[in-house]
């Protein structure tokens, strides 16, 4: 239970910190509308990627369910809050469908790179 709280802290410390730097660069102008939306959901996905695969190293097997033990709490909070403010799409599935993918495939691929000992 303590490596997931772990490595759910781990993500969304890393997702606070590339929206930061991405609203900073929009903010100033250096990236446009549409390259900012591309970019929040790229760098969001490459840091679900890492961790996830961090914590498919940590484990010994069944690293799919790994990946679905750290990727649940962050879609049921995403989807509470798109529900609690009213910006729930029908489109919003596809990209809660890419995160639960995104974080089995890295915790999959983090436990099949292990060194056998």
């Amino acid at each position: 239970m303590k490596k997931y709280l772990f490595s759910i802290l781990i993500t969304f410390i890393s997702i606070i910190i590339t929206l930061l730097i991405t609203t900073t660069l929009y903010y100033f102008n250096i990236i446009n509308h549409t390259t900012y939306n591309i970019l929040k959901i790229i760098l969001f996905i490459i840091s679900l990627f890492i961790n996830s695969f961090i914590l498919g190293k940590k484990t010994s097997k069944k690293g799919y369910l790994e990946g679905l033990k750290l990727s649940l709490p962050i879609i049921i909070l995403f989807l509470i809050i798109s529900l609690i403010t009213n910006n729930f799409k029908p489109t919003i599935i596809i990209y809660y469908l890419i995160i639960l993918i995104t974080s089995i495939f890295g915790s999959m691929v983090g436990i099949s790179t292990k060194k056998e000992l």
